[in-house]
């Protein structure tokens, strides 16, 4: 059995080990003491995490086939509105069409995908050649210079396009000075919202997608079971959140992301500022994911480091049978509002709210989740759009108690024809949970 000291020496190493130099340099005096006085330093190479290896070889990436796929999905969308183009800035929206991955300034760059199939590109003149390399050599780039203005050059593709005006639909990440830029270019032209459009082609995954977040899942249960049996009194949530951002990314996970939150931290959805310390008996809510080939998951643990006492437990095993409820019910055709109703409802039943009020659940159930991590649509109580094959939702209730702790479970979910199906084994049970 490795002693009390070995243990918090253990500890220090490890965090040492996944890249946080601050972490060990503000751990307890006790534990730097230790650390000094021992004969054997950990290294890089011994940290437990170090032994992980990459899920994710044989992830297969979205290809340009697929893209062109859904470039002609959003055209006919448009199409059938009336509408001649819709503009789309640098963010996920553009990457699902285009596969460019570009970054927002204060110079336009966007892309444009016309109701006729066509798809082109804006960008200062500086930025042509890089942007050529993402989109190869068939989609025409139309460049500006300095000084000149990318709103005038729009307006007179506009013009050239179509002598006739017509609409021409933002995505809903387009920022308000380019909004106002064009629309004072080509007053003629009528402007609105691509959301509809948009929404219909990113909600409905196709399989090559589902496989990307099934991995990227994978990688956060792995994760999950790698740090859990790492977590030792003292810690705080940054120390518990380091080990498992290294731990994915050793996985194979992009882009990991997440946090931790400890004892009465928990009873905040997102955390508190208050920093807290593991100890015997406390609450630990962690909510982690990362990327695979751009595609998210989201999953969240609660667990008591030590021995649970009967609120906790109970607590817990409500909130594991309201995820099972809300699984039971997310059925095609089922308004994505009522399965929000039915875990209410449920929890009211056990005194907890009414609504979202404290000691309750405090949140939507969940939402949908994709390229991004919060993306249409959600388990809101006011979403009435039917559950669709192919939609892809996070359940992730919980019960918080403010001033004490909560207790949060969240895994994600995909639709089929049949029902629901998970992208992750949701958590067994509080004495077990991160599974097998």
């Amino acid at each position: 059995m490795i002693s009390d000291s070995r243990r918090r020496f253990l500890r220090r190493g490890i965090l040492c080990a996944a890249g946080t130099p601050l972490l060990c340099s503000a751990l307890a005096p006790s534990v730097v003491s230790a650390a000094a006085m021992s004969s054997a330093p950990i290294t890089d190479s011994e940290s437990p995490l170090n032994s992980l290896k990459p899920l994710t070889d044989s992830a297969r990436l979205i290809t340009d086939s697929e893209r062109q796929q859904r470039r002609s999905k959003l055209s006919g969308l448009l199409a059938k509105r009336g509408v001649f183009a819709a503009l789309i800035e640098p963010g996920s929206t553009l990457d699902y069409f285009t596969g460019v991955q570009w970054w927002l300034s204060e110079r336009i760059t966007a892309g444009v995908i016309t109701a006729e199939g066509n798809s082109l590109f804006i960008t200062p003149s500086f930025e042509e050649s890089r942007l050529r390399e993402m989109v190869g050599s068939t989609p025409e780039i139309m460049t500006w210079e300095e000084d000149e203005s990318p709103f005038a050059l729009l307006a007179d593709w506009l013009k050239a396009a179509s002598p006739k005006a017509g609409r021409v639909l933002l995505d809903q990440g387009v920022r308000h000075f380019i909004a106002h830029g064009l629309a004072q270019a080509a007053p003629d032209w009528q402007l609105g919202s691509a959301v509809t459009e948009v929404n219909a082609c990113r909600m409905i995954k196709s399989d090559s997608e589902l496989a990307l977040m099934t991995l990227a899942n994978s990688v956060t249960i792995a994760a999950y079971r790698a740090v859990h049996p790492l977590v030792q009194a003292g810690m705080s949530g940054p120390d518990i959140s380091a080990l498992m951002q290294q731990a994915q990314t050793r996985l194979g996970g992009e882009s990991p992301s997440g946090g931790t939150q400890l004892g009465r931290g928990s009873a905040l959805p997102h955390g508190s500022r208050e920093p807290e310390y593991v100890n015997d008996g406390q609450i630990v809510l962690m909510d982690f994911g990362c990327a695979v080939g751009g595609y998210r998951s989201d999953i969240s643990r609660t667990f008591v480091f030590g021995e649970a006492n009967t609120h906790q437990q109970h607590l817990w095993d409500l909130v594991h049978r309201g995820q099972a409820l809300a699984f039971e019910h997310a059925r095609p055709g089922t308004p994505a509002g009522e399965v929000d109703k039915v875990v209410r409802r449920f929890y009211e039943q056990e005194g907890f709210g009414p609504g979202y009020q404290l000691p309750g659940l405090s949140h939507r159930l969940g939402h949908g989740i994709g390229l991004d991590v919060h993306e249409p649509i959600n388990f809101v109580g006011n979403e009435t759009t039917p559950l669709q094959p192919g939609m892809c939702l996070s359940n992730e209730p919980g019960l918080y108690i403010p001033g004490k702790y909560g207790v949060r479970l969240e895994d994600c979910l995909y639709i089929t024809e049949s029902g629901p199906r998970w992208f992750s084994t949701p958590s067994p049970s509080l004495a077990n949970p991160m599974g097998d």
